[in-house]
């Protein structure tokens, strides 16, 4: 590489004219300020373009970010009004929500009481109907002991001549009250 370098140099130095010096030490001022005045006066114009372009950018970049700041913005207070209105009505809901719970509560209350006066009704009406019950049982059970003693009495005491006595009454008796329905 380093020969090509040189034989490239060598063939800018051996040719009379316009060429490239590469040695700085050599190269001379007035040289030096024609190479920069042409890349200034020319370069100003590519280096402005692109510093313009370049600013074009930024400025488009911050109104771009502005905008979407001022959106943001926007949507953070709507999802703030947003986020009010749900606590108020979360409020609400609350608030009725105890409202609702304690009426329920003194409904439910209303239907216990009612249901124990219905109950307490219940239960007396059923003592009375087991007392009622009772009592037509013992009553039963009397007159069944009663008229076993007096069967056994009569059967023990009745004889064929106060048998056939009782059977000719009753016949009187029924043909009475044949007489009395005709």
């Amino acid at each position: 590489m380093k020969n090509v370098t040189d034989s490239f140099i060598s063939l800018i130095s051996s040719a009379e004219g316009f060429g490239l010096n590469t040695n700085i030490l050599e190269t001379n001022i007035i040289n030096l300020s024609v190479v920069l005045g042409v890349l200034i006066y020319f370069g100003k114009g590519v280096l402005s373009n692109l510093l313009d372009n370049r600013k074009h950018k930024i400025l488009s970049t911050i109104e771009n970010s502005e905008e979407l700041c001022k959106r943001a913005a926007n949507q953070l207070e709507q999802a703030r009004a947003r986020l009010r209105e749900v606590e108020m009505r979360a409020r609400e809901i609350r608030v009725n929500g105890y409202s609702q719970i304690e009426k329920e509560k003194e409904d439910l209350i209303n239907v216990a009481s009612v249901n124990l006066k219905q109950l307490e009704n219940l239960k007396n009406e059923t003592v009375h109907f087991e007392q009622q019950r009772v009592i037509e049982q013992v009553r039963q059970q009397i007159c069944r002991q009663a008229v076993q003693r007096a069967l056994r009495t009569l059967n023990s005491r009745l004889n064929s001549e106060l048998h056939l006595r009782t059977i000719e009454h009753n016949i009187d008796l029924l043909l009475a009250m044949k007489n009395i329905t005709d």
